[in-house]
């Protein structure tokens, strides 16, 4: 992997930048899908490709767990067995494991679990996660840590960055010689203290990339802007930075603003299975009575396939059919919506007009916050 900053805004920390991989070429600040079970819900490779989507994240939990790595890479590698032909980042695991197994315990081998799927115990090291990944074929892995929860004591956060140091080490050796990148993750919860530590430890190893882990785990949303906007100027600047499971539309904005190249989180595909879309004009919640016979497009600014095609009134019919052809309007609109709003980031970054076009845009939001509450 090759990474390069090619252009950044002359009034704050956003930047421009290119990452080289053996199935293609970022351009960031990027937005990555969630490809939770080797795909992105209910949308297809063809589809994602339409829509602007670079570069896939894929889960190594679950991955892992059905139908497993090793039968994977038997089959030719992840994009093979799932028809994506661009790059792909997988994470560790190790947030799946924290949040989702049925039991769970720490030690400094790794962490024992109980599947959430059919109740098998299993213990994922360092090593075996960073296997899984390498038989997944991902382009970018990422090494195993502990995700602490929120809240959580200094005393408990600072034994947690030293055991993630040390598996990040261990993950860092068992990676070698692979033809991959590996990405190191800074941990330490709300702790400035702690997350320096972890940082200068982790570029003591060094890696391909750095990214921040365990925000958006509970803690209140200035303190995950707070450490965002600290912490992402000191990651190393020839390096991707990536924020990890964020966010909502205006955190990609600051987190861009803060200097971060990269990013994932599910809520564009969730909230549309849920029917909650993003629009121009604020959030709309498809299944409201007022759009029972609107024939008006879902955001008549949008140039998706969803909002060109239909109306509002079907997708609520839809939706309330449990038809699963909502499922898949209401992802392909929300995906339209981020990966346009980074297209249109990366160009106000390179133009140098980042501060202004923020300025209107979270002018934009809370106004749209503003009616919605009156409505």
């Amino acid at each position: 992997m090759k990474f390069r900053v090619i252009s950044k805004d002359p009034q704050c920390e956003a930047r421009t930048g290119q990452i080289e991989t053996a199935h293609g070429v970022v351009n960031t600040p990027v937005f990555m899908p969630v490809g939770t079970a080797g795909s992105v819900k209910s949308v297809s490779p063809d589809e994602l490709e339409s829509l602007g989507a670079q570069i896939i994240l894929g889960n190594t939990y679950h991955l892992y767990l059905r139908p497993g790595d090793e039968r994977v890479a038997r089959l030719g590698g992840l994009h093979k067995f799932m028809g994506w032909n661009r790059p792909i980042l997988t994470d560790s695991g190790g947030f799946q494991v924290f949040s989702l197994a049925r039991i769970n315990e720490i030690g400094e081998e790794g962490v024992r679990f109980q599947s959430h799927i059919d109740g098998s115990r299993h213990l994922l090291t360092p090593e075996a996660a960073v296997g899984v990944q390498k038989n997944l074929g991902a382009d970018i892995m990422m090494c195993f840590d502990e995700c602490t929860p929120y809240p959580v004591s200094h005393e408990y956060a600072a034994q947690s960055v030293e055991r993630t140091v040390r598996w990040s080490l261990r993950s860092k050796e068992a990676a070698d010689g692979a033809d991959q990148a590996l990405f190191g993750i800074v941990q330490g919860s709300i702790f400035k203290d702690l997350r320096m530590k972890c940082l200068e430890k982790l570029t003591g190893i060094g890696f391909d990339g750095y990214a921040i882990g365990g925000l958006s785990v509970g803690e209140p949303k200035q303190e995950m802007l707070d450490i965002v906007n600290w912490l992402t100027p000191q990651l190393p600047a020839q390096a991707p930075r990536y924020l990890m499971g964020v966010g909502t539309p205006e955190d990609l904005v600051e987190g861009v603003r803060a200097g971060i190249d990269m990013f994932d989180c599910v809520m564009p595909t969730r909230n549309a299975r849920n029917g909650t879309l993003f629009t121009s004009r604020g959030m709309v919640h498809i299944k409201n009575n007022a759009y029972t016979e609107d024939p008006g497009a879902l955001d008549p600014d949008c140039g998706c396939y969803t909002c060109k095609r239909f109306s509002r009134a079907y997708l609520r019919h839809l939706f309330l059919s449990r038809e699963l052809l909502s499922y898949r309007l209401n992802t392909i609109h929300n995906l339209h919506y981020y990966l346009e709003l980074m297209a249109q980031i990366r160009a106000a970054v390179r133009e140098g007009r980042f501060e202004q076009w923020r300025s209107r845009f979270l002018a934009a939001q809370e106004n749209m916050t503003v009616r919605e509450a009156e409505d």
